[in-house]
């Protein structure tokens, strides 16, 4: 699949050295992410179980599906964590969402004139071996999870990579509340007006769990 349109291609990429704050805000006018990410756990099951692989029992398995799976890895788009609990294989569909949303979310910092970051990936496929023990130090850890079907990724809100300049000049710093609500706009875009995923905001995991619907 052909990535998607970015939101700075889509305006032109004409500077913006302003933030959107369309996002929806509680009572007391704060932002709330949870409002503008709502999707509930059984709705990024229903589309994993309907699109996705069947789950695998462990990392062998996985291996062996690598025709149906695409391996990710840290580059331009975006940064993997170093993964313990999951394994970095996503299915095509997935795996290209996660492209424009390292994509857009890059551009859309160079529209508004922030320096470069890159979002930062947390949690992919999950083996049931991994789910077993997720749940020895995480017990609300599901038994039955989006992750298990390879539609599914954890992106980190909490914690961004800072692109260096490629001549050692030092770049000014963004705050994390600052990237956060970049990410969101880019994140919005993709769940509202182009029905491409489902969206959890998970305030304990300081993640936002994303489900491909493609």
């Amino acid at each position: 699949m052909a990535l998607l349109p970015t939101l700075c291609t889509l305006a032109g990429c004409k500077k913006d050295m302003t933030l959107k704050l369309n996002e929806p805000r509680n009572i007391h006018g704060v932002i709330s992410y949870r409002r503008s990410f709502p999707d509930i756990n059984d709705t990024h099951l229903a589309v994993a179980q309907a699109i996705g692989i069947a789950p695998l029992a462990n990392r062998a398995e996985a291996e062996a599906l690598k025709g149906k799976l695409r391996h990710i890895e840290s580059g331009d788009l975006y940064q993997v964590d170093s993964l313990t609990h999951s394994i970095p294989y996503l299915t095509p569909g997935a795996a290209d969402l996660l492209d424009s949303i390292g994509r857009n979310f890059l551009d859309s910092l160079t529209c508004k004139g922030l320096n470069p970051n890159q979002v930062i990936v947390t949690s992919v496929l999950r083996t049931r071996d991994d789910v077993n023990r997720l749940r020895r130090r995480n017990t609300n850890a599901s038994l039955n999870s989006a992750h298990a079907y390879g539609t599914t990724f954890d992106v980190s809100w909490k914690r961004f990579y800072k692109v260096e300049d490629p001549d050692g000049r030092p770049l000014q710093d963004v705050s994390a509340d600052t990237l956060k609500l970049v990410l969101s706009e880019v994140l919005r875009d993709l769940r509202e007006k182009r029905k491409l995923c489902y969206i959890k905001y998970e305030l304990k995991q300081g993640c936002f769990h994303i489900t491909t619907r493609k």
